[in-house]
């Protein structure tokens, strides 16, 4: 058994104003996904002007979309009860699924201003996004959300007290998701991207292995305390939403290849 980390969710204060680790860790990922996206500009054939205002863009979708997300599908009594708990993304409660529909609709607004084409776009995207969900996975565990399922492995913590959770050893979920949404995903994609490849293949395979990694953790993590299990007593929410991705990613990766096959045959002939 290893002790849960002690760390002040608050990473510093300015007199009353107070700086959360979980909004901090928002600050990295999209600093990180700036800082490759300028390295990869002409690509595009954008400046780095415009990859500026495609982070811009995509800080939008990300927050917007992510706390409505979460509204929606995890905890809307919480937004009918207090409108003004929308605006606090420091306390927790961004969803994923959410935020990459904000960053969908972001990518198509961006791509019809500058007369890209829209999957050309997501592939190019795709590799920039998983700093962030590392790092916001990050903010998950110093915030102690997403506590795992009771474990006897040599890892397995103790999670603090305030969550309610008893002093029975759990996964350390959040790090799960941490090494493969974010190490994982991102070392993979950003291989795979160095040279061409099939239009569609990169966004494809973002929401394959995504998709994948995270309907695997959910294994091991502890159902939303508000929602339980959706289906058979196993299936949680952030799996059911997980299905459509997983799908979605193998078709643009199975067209991809059949593309990429048909274009060896033709050069053969």
């Amino acid at each position: 058994m290893m002790p849960y980390p002690q760390i002040d969710p608050v990473a510093f204060s300015l007199g009353p104003v107070q700086l959360h680790w979980y909004g901090l860790m928002y600050v990295v990922g999209l600093t990180a996904a700036w800082w490759l996206g300028r390295r990869r500009a002409h690509r595009l054939g954008l400046t780095h002007d415009d990859i500026d205002d495609l982070i811009f863009y995509g800080a939008l979708g990300v927050v917007i979309g992510g706390r409505l997300g979460y509204a929606l599908f995890y905890d809307s009594d919480a937004w009918l009860t207090d409108p003004w708990w929308l605006l606090k993304v420091w306390e927790g409660g961004m969803s994923f699924h959410g935020g990459l529909a904000g960053v969908l609709v972001a990518a198509w607004l961006f791509a019809r201003r500058h007369r890209l084409v829209y999957l050309q776009l997501t592939d190019f995207i795709a590799p920039l996004v998983p700093i962030g969900l590392g790092t916001g996975r990050l903010g998950n565990f110093i915030n102690h959300e997403l506590p795992g399922r009771v474990s006897d492995l040599p890892w397995a913590m103790v999670f603090p007290p305030m969550m309610g959770l008893g002093s029975e050893p759990r996964h350390p979920s959040a790090l799960y998701e941490f090494a493969l949404e974010g190490v994982v995903l991102f070392a993979l994609l950003w291989w795979l991207s160095r040279r061409p490849q099939q239009q569609g293949m990169i966004s494809g395979l973002f929401l394959l292995l995504y998709g994948a990694f995270r309907f695997t953790v959910e294994f091991v993590r502890l159902p939303d305390p508000q929602l339980g299990f959706i289906a058979f007593d196993w299936l949680t929410m952030g799996q059911l939403l997980t299905l459509p991705m997983m799908a979605a990613g193998a078709l643009l990766v199975i067209s991809g290849h059949r593309r990429q096959r048909a274009m060896v045959v033709s050069s053969e002939h």
